[in-house]
């Protein structure tokens, strides 16, 4: 592992903790910031029956058990390539990540009565415990599986991540900056790993030929992923730019913060997942443990 190869993992690490940091002051410790979202958690009441039932029964789906499953499927992929330190890093995301999300949420952030609030809704929910499971169980899944199965699992565990996200939105558990702060401590903990595993000179480079099929998959996933955002900023910057008062009910503004927190929480899980896929775009792990001055320092002076 070059110094560099291994700068990215910790600087990814560090823009994660000022994105948790940055979410929960400005969301939570600001009065525009608790308005904001308050009208769109009374948005979320206009949502369809169907809707609800549909996020209800996603969420719902999450339980101690199903994440236990989770973990050993991950551990079990791991040790069936005979990789216990991959293992150790994959299961490790998901605990570290249900252990800081938690000991926050529950512990050390509290969140400050600065407006008014009707219903179950003043204590603190940040960061979202629900999707920090959906992105960490992600992060694991790129970590673990072979580099030829990484495009497929990407396939098929990244639409359910980020609509976990979206999910709590929707059944009013969480608001957008739970969810912001969830990605954020999953994107942590992943990348604490991935260069736990590179300073252990347990990632290579890649130097088969590129996948066309994943190319595309994750061309699609940023268009959609931009997409969203663009709306959701759109759907909240408006509003902010007139001057708007969130304060007061309106069930239209109401309705379109819900469709812009609803956005751009999907947009966020959306972003970290490609920002994680970017760090380990044509990176593998390596049949066996290698010496920390392995293959990528080789590729590295191969080439001065």
């Amino acid at each position: 592992m070059t110094a560099r190869s291994g700068r990215r993992w910790v600087i990814t690490a560090g823009i994660a903790v000022l994105v948790l940091a940055t979410a929960y002051l400005l969301a939570v410790w600001t009065i525009g910031g608790q308005e904001l979202e308050n009208a769109a958690l009374r948005g979320a009441d206009q949502v369809r029956a169907d809707e609800r039932t549909a996020a209800d029964e996603a969420l719902g789906a999450i339980t101690i058990w199903s994440l236990g499953v989770a973990i050993v499927i991950v551990a079990a992929i791991a040790l069936v390539r005979r990789r216990v330190d991959l293992a150790v890093a994959a299961v490790g995301v998901i605990v570290l990540g249900q252990l800081i999300t938690q000991s926050l949420k529950r512990f050390i952030l509290p969140r400050p009565p600065l407006v008014e609030v009707v219903g179950d809704y003043a204590g603190n929910s940040f960061p979202s415990g629900h999707t920090t499971i959906a992105m960490t169980v992600l992060f694991a899944m790129l970590i673990v599986v072979p580099y030829r199965w990484r495009g497929l699992t990407m396939f098929l565990v990244l639409s359910w991540a980020i609509g976990i996200g979206a999910y709590t939105v929707t059944a009013k558990w969480h608001r957008f900056s739970d969810t912001l702060g969830a990605d954020a401590v999953a994107l942590l903990c992943a990348s604490l790993a991935s260069l736990w595993l590179a300073r252990r000179g347990a990632v290579a480079r890649y130097e088969g030929r590129p996948h066309r099929a994943r190319v595309v998959l994750v061309v699609l996933v940023a268009i959609a992923t931009a997409t969203l955002l663009a709306v959701g900023a759109l759907l909240w910057g408006i509003p902010l730019a007139r001057g708007t008062d969130l304060a007061l009910r309106d069930p239209v503004q109401d309705y379109t913060a819900y469709l812009g927190a609803h956005s751009l929480a999907a947009g966020a899980s959306g972003t970290a997942a490609l920002a994680f896929w970017r760090l380990w775009y044509r990176r593998e792990v390596t049949s066996g443990r290698r010496t920390p001055a392995g293959p990528e320092l080789e590729h590295s002076t191969g080439h001065r």
